[in-house]
């Protein structure tokens, strides 16, 4: 089983984690004997097959599944615990926008929620909107822009409490080919300027090389890490590194990764 352990700056550690989901129809092994550590600034990519439990980690993470077996921390503490205390936003595959709501509304939600004052309400909105270069769109609504400006949106409603934690659950799988490009040049700057640790879970291999420091390979279930990837290429990545022979190197040990997992199963 390959490890990333380190000392310092983990802010996610798995160790030995085992998640069994019990249904009428016997036990499901979503996760065997995961161990990953995750440290502060990372940008950490999730890739494999259909079921191979790669949202299911993340998920964990956000206290939003529970495993069965092993442990799991968030920052020194349980994820329950680390909800509690906001240290993540997520954001899904779907934007999941509120209809009657301005996109101004939608990202300030979880500030309404949270009890933040009107005026710091405002504040943030504003300020996370203009980060996900959406500055003059808070008065529309969401049928009134494109589903790559909608899953911008879900994305600044994520960033709007400022969790030092991103997760980010397959955000552009039902865009087009070029809208996802663009969406992956501006999470790059996105993350240059936040410093955030961030979870992202893609079935793209390009995708995967391109965003991450870090990119994790799974097997079919039960959930297993196949391989972990520290990326060589610079933090500046234009578009065109993916022609690069470092680019095309690394997306073929991935490759690679997903053929050995599927051998094993």
């Amino acid at each position: 089983m390959k490890d990333t352990t380190h000392t310092g700056s983990a802010v996610i550690e798995a160790r030995n984690l085992d998640l069994t989901f019990q249904t009428g129809d016997g036990p499901v092994h979503a996760l065997r004997d995961v161990n990953l550590t995750i440290n502060k600034g990372d940008f950490v990519s999730f890739i494999g097959p259909s079921g191979c439990g790669k949202t299911t980690f993340l998920r964990c993470i956000a206290a939003l599944e529970h495993p069965t077996g092993g442990t799991l921390t968030v920052n020194g503490l349980t994820p329950d615990e680390a909800r509690m205390k906001r240290a993540y936003g997520y954001v899904f595959q779907a934007a999941g926008l509120y209809p009657w709501r301005t996109i101004a509304g939608n990202v300030k939600l979880p500030l309404e929620i949270m009890g933040f004052s009107k005026a710091d309400q405002q504040a943030r909105v504003d300020r996370v909107l203009d980060l996900v270069e959406l500055s003059g769109f808070g008065g529309k609504f969401p049928w009134q822009l494109s589903g790559g400006m909608q899953q911008r949106a879900s994305i600044a409603r994520a960033l709007a409490f400022d969790a030092d934690i991103l997760l980010m659950d397959e955000p552009f799988g039902a865009l087009d080919e070029i809208v996802r490009d663009r969406l992956n040049e501006e999470v790059l700057k996105l993350w240059a300027r936040t410093g955030k640790t961030i979870g992202f879970v893609t079935h793209s291999i390009p995708e995967a090389v391109y965003l991450s420091t870090k990119i994790v390979v799974m097997s079919p279930r039960p959930g297993r890490i196949t391989d972990v990837i520290d990326s060589p290429l610079p933090k500046e990545r234009p578009l065109d590194i993916r022609d690069s022979r470092e680019f095309i190197e690394i997306a073929h040990r991935v490759r690679e990764g997903l053929r050995a997992g599927h051998q094993d199963d």
